[in-house]
C-alpha cells in the first residue's frame, strides 16, 4: 500500500515544467490581450531582475559551456520584453492621455528619474543606448560568436581523433572518452547557438527604436485628435511615455548584450570573469608601476583636478607592490601543502602492506657504526653512483636501476649488505676509520697493519689506520677508503648481476629509443619468429658474460638472421656473438693486441668427446666426467690466476661447440674472464698467444 501511494505523489519537477509552459503562453497572451497596469510594473520589474540575473551568472561561471542554456534563456528574455513593450503600447496609445503614470508607475519612474521631466534629454539618453547596445556590444558579440562557432566546428574533427588516440593508447577509459565527445558536442551546439542568438539582441535593439517611434507618432496623434489635446501638450506626454518606455525596455537589452558578451569573449579562460580580468591585470607589477607613473604625471598637469589622479596612482602602486607578495605567499602555502600531502602519502604507502611486500631492484644496506661513519659522504656516495651508474648505460647499453640506501640496525653495525631483487648477494665487515692498502707487507715500513682481503675482487690487501694517509702517499703507495671499498665492491656485484638488473621493462624502453625502422624490425622479429622475452633472454645472456648492447641495431639485425632458422636461445645468442665480433674483440685489446690462452690438445679432446650430437649434428648434451671437469677447473683457475698478477686482460680460446661450456665453467671461478670462439676473432685483430690450459 505504501508503494501504491509513493507512485501516485505528484512529481515536483513535473509540476516545474508545467508552471514554466504556462509563463510562456501568458507571455504569448500578453501579444494579444488588454494588461492591466499593475501587472504591467510587475512584467517590466521581472524583466530588469532577470536581466541582472543572467549578467551575474555569466560573470561568475567557470567557462561558457556552464552556462549552455544561454541562447534559450535569452530568446526567452527577448520575448518577454517585446511582449511587454506591445502591452505598453497599447495602454500609451490608448490611456496616455491620463498623464505621465498612465502605462504604470515603472515607466513613469524612468520617465521623471532618467529624464530629469525634459523629454528632450530622455531621446538623448536613449538613442545613446541605442547606439552602445547596436552598433558596439552587440556587433561585436555577434563577430566573436560567428568566428567561435566557426573554429569550433573546424575543430571537431581534430578534437575527435585525439580523443579517440587517447582512448587507444590507453591514457583515457571508454567512460572518460564519452565524457569527452560528450563535451565536445554540446561546446559545438553551444557556438553554434550563440551565432544565432546573437541575432536576437539586434533584433530586439531595432525592435525598440521603431516601437518608440511609433508610440510617439502614433500617441500624438491620438492626444490630438481623440483627446483634444494641444499639440505641445500631447508631444510632452506621450514622448515621455514612449521614451520611458524605450528606456525600460533597453535597459535590461543593454545588460543581457553585456552577458553575451562576456559570455563569449571568455574564450578559453578557466574561472570566474574576475579571474579572467582582474588577476590577469594585476599580474604584471611593472605595468602598473608604470601606469601609476602615467597618472601622477597627469595630476601635476595643470588644469587637471589633482586628487583622483593621485588616489589612482597609489591604489595602483599598492596592488603592484603588494601582488608579488601575495603571490609568493600564495606559492609557498601551496608547496608546503603540497610536500604535507606528498609526506602523507609516501607514509601511508610505507606503512601499506603492498608496499611492506616490494623489494628494490638494488639495495645496499648499511650497519649502524658503517652508517654513522658515511653519513657525513651521503652527497659524495650519491654524486659517485649516478656517476657509476652513467658509465654502466655507456659500457653496456642500459640505464642500471636506481641503487637505494638503507640503514638496518638487524645488520652488523660494520657491515654492509649489498641485496639485489630483495636478496643478499654479497656483504663485507668493514674496518672503519681505515684503509685499504695494495701492497707487499715489506713495503709497510715503521707503519703497522693487518692482512684483509678486498671484498670486490678477492685479493691480498693491507688495513691501516686513516691516521698514517700522509705516510701512504708520501710512499705512493695505492690506497682506498670506506667509501671507495664499498662502490668498488658494488660495482663488481653489479656487472656480476647484469642480467638479473636487465628488466623487461629496460628492454622496452631501449627498444622505444631506437630508429623507426629498427622498432619496425623488432616487432617484426617478436611477433613472427620470436616474442619480446625471448629478445630479452638473449639479452640476458649476452649480458651474463658482459657483453654490451649498446650496438642494439646490429644486435637485432643478428637476431632476424637466424630467428627463422631456429629458435634456441643459445643459438640466437652464438651468431648474435659472430656478428659482434669486432665489439668483442675491441672491449678487451690492450694497444691493439689481443692477448688468449689457449687449451691444450687435451682439453680439446676432452670437451669434444664430451659432446653429445643428435641425428642433425646439433649438439644436445654435454656429458663430461665429474673428475675431469674438477681437474679442468683447477688448470683453469692456475693458469688465470697466474697471468692475472701481470695486471694484463686476456681472452681464453676454443672451439665454438665448446665455447659455452668452457665459459660454463671459467665463470663460477673467474666472471670477469672471457671467453671467445675461434670465429668470434675479429679481422684485422693482432694476437698474441700467452700460453695454453693444459
Amino acid at each position: 500500500m505504501a508503494i501504491i501511494d509513493l507512485a501516485q505523489k505528484p512529481d515536483t519537477a513535473h509540476g516545474r515544467d508545467i508552471a514554466f509552459a504556462v509563463g510562456i503562453v501568458f507571455m504569448l497572451a500578453i501579444l494579444f490581450l488588454p494588461v492591466p497596469v499593475f501587472l504591467i510594473d510587475f512584467g517590466l520589474a521581472l524583466s530588469l531582475s532577470i536581466s541582472v540575473l543572467i549578467l551575474m551568472v555569466a560573470l561568475w561561471i567557470s567557462k561558457p559551456l556552464d552556462f549552455s542554456s544561454f541562447p534559450t534563456i535569452l530568446l526567452l528574455a527577448t520575448m518577454l520584453r517585446l511582449s511587454l513593450n506591445i502591452a505598453t503600447t497599447r495602454t500609451i496609445l490608448s490611456e496616455g492621455h491620463q498623464g505621465i503614470n498612465a502605462a504604470g508607475h515603472v515607466i513613469g519612474g524612468f520617465s521623471h528619474f532618467v529624464m530629469s521631466g525634459d523629454f528632450v534629454i530622455g531621446l538623448v539618453v536613449f538613442f545613446i543606448l541605442i547606439v552602445v547596445n547596436f552598433l558596439v556590444i552587440t556587433k561585436g558579440s555577434t563577430r566573436i560568436a560567428e568566428v567561435g562557432a566557426r573554429f569550433t566546428l573546424d575543430a571537431i574533427p581534430g578534437k575527435q581523433m585525439s580523443i579517440d588516440a587517447d582512448l587507444s593508447a590507453g591514457i583515457i577509459d571508454e567512460h572518460e572518452a564519452r565524457s569527452r565527445r560528450k563535451e565536445l558536442e554540446e561546446e559545438s551546439a553551444f557556438f553554434g547557438s550563440m551565432d544565432g542568438a546573437s541575432k536576437f539582441v539586434r533584433g530586439d535593439a531595432i525592435a525598440g527604436l521603431i516601437i518608440t517611434a511609433i508610440n510617439i507618432v502614433g500617441g500624438i496623434i491620438i492626444g490630438y485628435t481623440r483627446h483634444g489635446m494641444s499639440i505641445s501638450e500631447a508631444v510632452d506626454v506621450f514622448t515621455k511615455l514612449s521614451v520611458g518606455d524605450g528606456l525600460v525596455s533597453q535597459i535590461p537589452a543593454l545588460i543581457v548584450s553585456l552577458a553575451a558578451g562576456l559570455l563569449v569573449s571568455k574564450g578559453g579562460t578557466i574561472g570566474s570573469a574576475d579571474k579572467a580580468v582582474l588577476d590577469q591585470l594585476a599580474k604584471y607589477p611593472r605595468a602598473l608601476f608604470v601606469a601609476a607613473g602615467l597618472l601622477v604625471v597627469l595630476s601635476l598637469m595643470p588644469g587637471l583636478p589633482f586628487l583622483p589622479f593621485i588616489a589612482l596612482a597609489g591604489g595602483l602602486t599598492a596592488i603592484g607592490y603588494m601582488r608579488p607578495l601575495i603571490a609568493a605567499r600564495k606559492s609557498a602555502e601551496e608547496k608546503q601543502q603540497a610536500d604535507k600531502e606528498r609526506t602523507e602519502r609516501e607514509e601511508e604507502a610505507r606503512d601499506s602492506i603492498k608496499e611492506s611486500l616490494r623489494s628494490s631492484e638494488l639495495e645496499l644496506v648499511l650497519g649502524k657504526q658503517l652508517a654513522a661513519k658515511l653519513v657525513p659522504n651521503r652527497q659524495e656516495m650519491a654524486y659517485r653512483m649516478g656517476k657509476m651508474r652513467k658509465r654502466f648505460a655507456v659500457d653496456y647499453g642500459f640505464i642500471v636501476p636506481e641503487i637505494q640506501i638503507t640503514d638496518d640496525f638487524a645488520v652488523d653495525p660494520k657491515v654492509y649488505q649489498i641485496k639485489v631483487h630483495g636478496t643478499v648477494v654479497a656483504e663485507y665487515s668493514m674496518r672503519i676509520g681505515e684503509l685499504m692498502v695494495f701492497a707487499e707487507p715489506a713495503q709497510m715500513k715503521g707503519i703497522p697493519f693487518e692482512k684483509v682481503k678486498e671484498p670486490a675482487y678477492g685479493i691480498d690487501a693491507l688495513s691501516v689506520p686513516e691516521t698514517f694517509a700522509d705516510d701512504l702517499k708520501t710512499a705512493r703507495m695505492a690506497t682506498a677508503d670506506n667509501v671507495a671499498v664499498v662502490l668498488t665492491h658494488l660495482s663488481e656485484v653489479i656487472r656480476n648481476n647484469l642480467p638479473q638488473l636487465f628488466s623487461y621493462k629496460t628492454m622496452k624502453a631501449i627498444v622505444e629509443r631506437l630508429d623507426p625502422e629498427y622498432r619496425k624490425l623488432t616487432e617484426e622479429i617478436c611477433t613472427t619468429h620470436s616474442s619480446y622475452p625471448g629478445l630479452q633472454a638473449v639479452l640476458k645472456l649476452l649480458l651474463a658474460e658482459r657483453v654490451s648492447i649498446r650496438n642494439l641495431p646490429l644486435i637485432i639485425e643478428a637476431v632476424a638472421e637466424i630467428a627463422p632458422s631456429t629458435r634456441r636461445t643459445e643459438s640466437i645468442v652464438e651468431h648474435v656473438r659472430g656478428r659482434i665480433s669486432q665489439q668483442l674483440c675491441g672491449d678487451i685489446t690492450e694497444h691493439g693486441v689481443l692477448h688468449v690462452l689457449r687449451l691444450g690438445n687435451r682439453w680439446d679432446l676432452v670437451f669434444r668427446e664430451s659432446l653429445k650430437r643428435d641425428a642433425k649434428g646439433d649438439v644436445h648434451q654435454f656429458d663430461i666426467d665429474p673428475r675431469l671437469l674438477e681437474e679442468f677447473g683447477n688448470d683453469v683457475n692456475k693458469v688465470i690466476e697466474n697471468h692475472k698478477k701481470q695486471n694484463r686482460r686476456f681472452a681464453i680460446v676454443t672451439s665454438p661447440e665448446a665455447r659455452p661450456y668452457v665459459r660454463m665453467i671459467v665463470e663460477r671461478l673467474h666472471p670477469d674472464t672471457p671467453v671467445l670462439s675461434h670465429l668470434e676473432i675479429g679481422k684485422g685483430i693482432e694476437i698474441r698467444i700467452l700460453g695454453t690450459v693444459s
